[in-house]
């Protein structure tokens, strides 16, 4: 069973003209969820905005998820995202979002944290280049801010931040660099992976004002905005 989780998202203008409706994303990370092979299952699940990937999923996956709801993807790469498949994917597929790049999808402000390591020899986890990422996060909502140009952001990465939805082992336990970041954009909502499902007993986890989902698997993330109507 796919699982929904929906959330008030503080910005209404990305809500304009849409005559009432919600922005609804398919995120997924880490397993393949059998469910979305059916037609039946999808067709169930209704419209998308887009497909968003935090990591661990095979090319061809993605791309089935995207052409599928015929929706635009957004996603990272994972510790495991390299090398194979990877190497073969054809240019139809879109460059994934890599250290602290940003996007929109259906006017959603979207950055991107990938594993980092992923671009070095043997998938190390390397914690100070988690800082070098998320630097390059805080400097553009910094120069935003200057401009007067805020608007809340969408974080996606793979793994979580430190002692928000992560696991205790060594190779899953957070960043602390993501949890910095967190502490000081706020952002609205985080999606993650890499956290395995049998070692946290929530997929959602709530940090001051920020939303924390584990997407392994699939999750559709409905945005509603804030006052329930988009005018």
């Amino acid at each position: 069973m796919i699982r929904r989780f929906r959330i008030v998202w503080p910005d209404r203008r990305p809500f304009a003209g849409r005559d009432g409706r919600s922005i609804r994303l398919l995120a997924a990370s880490d397993e393949p969820d059998p469910a979305l092979e059916h037609e039946v299952n999808r067709v169930a699940l209704g419209p998308l905005d887009g497909v968003i990937g935090c990591g661990d999923l095979e090319p061809h996956w993605l791309s089935f998820l995207a052409d599928a709801f015929h929706a635009p993807l957004v996603y990272v790469r994972g510790n495991h995202d390299k090398g194979g498949a990877w190497d073969a994917r054809d240019g139809s597929m879109p460059l994934p979002l890599g250290a602290g790049d940003a996007t929109r999808v259906a006017g959603i402000a979207i950055a991107g944290l990938e594993w980092p390591g992923v671009r070095q020899r043997g998938n190390p986890r390397r914690d100070g280049l988690a800082w070098v990422h998320i630097l390059r996060v805080a400097a553009r909502a910094l120069r935003a801010k200057l401009l007067g140009r805020t608007e809340p952001v969408l974080v996606i990465s793979h793994a979580a931040p430190a002692g928000a939805g992560d696991s205790p082992d060594a190779y899953h336990i957070g960043f602390a660099a993501y949890r910095w970041l967190m502490d000081r954009l706020r952002p609205p909502l985080w999606l993650h992976g890499h956290t395995a499902v049998a070692s946290v007993p929530t997929l959602e986890t709530v940090v001051g004002a920020t939303a924390l989902v584990n997407v392994t698997g699939a999750v559709l993330v409905e945005l509603v905005p804030p006052d329930g109507s988009t005018g």
